[in-house]
Order: C-alpha cells, then structure tokens, then sequence
C-alpha cells in the first residue's frame, strides 16, 4: 500500500527564527508561519480567518532560514510529524509541525513588472 506525508505552506513569517546550535554545530530553526483565508460567517460576512503553523528547520537550510525576518513571505515544503512532551507539571503534551525539507523565500512582483511577466510571485529559492 502507498502513502504520503506532505505539507505545503505559503505565508508570512509571526516572528524572527528562532535558530539554536547543539555542541557539535548542528542548527535547528523554529518557524511560525501564518496562512489566511475570508470566510463566510453566519451573517453572510466575510471574516479572515488565520491559521499558524509550526515549523522546524534542521541541517543546511538553518542557515539561509536565520536570514528571514518576521513578515517574510515564505514557501515551506515538508512532512507533518507530531512529538509528545510533557509540561512543567508533568501532563503529556502534543505539537503537531512541519518538518520542513525546503524553505523558500517568495516576493511579490511589482505592478511594472506583473504586466510584462505572468504570474505574480517571485520565486526567492
């Protein structure tokens, strides 16, 4: 039998990478990444509805992700992987994140230049 596990985000960065180091040099980056949508609420209005999601960098790409700032429009590409911890006192704890393979820096085209290309992002790889 045949499975996947792929997660693909496009949003903007909540905050700074938070980037740690282990002894033997090893980076590990933390994203928050926030994605939006308008939705229909009961009234019949729109409301935008925004979902965030974690993200964890490891090996190479920790270096280029360090550089991001916060606001950044970003493409991550990767697999979901749930991890138990537990709390201060003690109770099981779950987080669900992106363990990302491929992070990417996106930047809207200017109007000039959206009329003579097609599309409306560049592609920051």
């Amino acid at each position: 039998m045949y499975s996947k596990n792929n997660a693909e985000v496009i949003g903007f960065l909540g905050n700074d990478p938070e980037v740690r180091y282990s002894p033997s040099g090893n980076g590990v980056a933390n994203l928050r990444v926030a994605t939006s949508e308008r939705r229909k609420n009961k009234d019949g209005e729109y409301e935008d509805h925004t979902e965030w999601h974690a993200v964890v960098v490891l090996g190479k790409q920790v270096e280029h992700v360090a550089k991001l700032r916060k606001g950044a429009y970003i493409l991550v590409e990767g697999r979901l992987q749930t991890r138990k911890w537990q709390d201060k006192e003690g109770a099981d704890r779950y987080t669900t994140e992106i363990v990302a393979n491929r992070v990417g820096f996106l930047e809207k085209k200017s109007a000039t230049d959206a009329d003579n290309e097609p599309g409306s992002e560049e592609d920051g790889f």
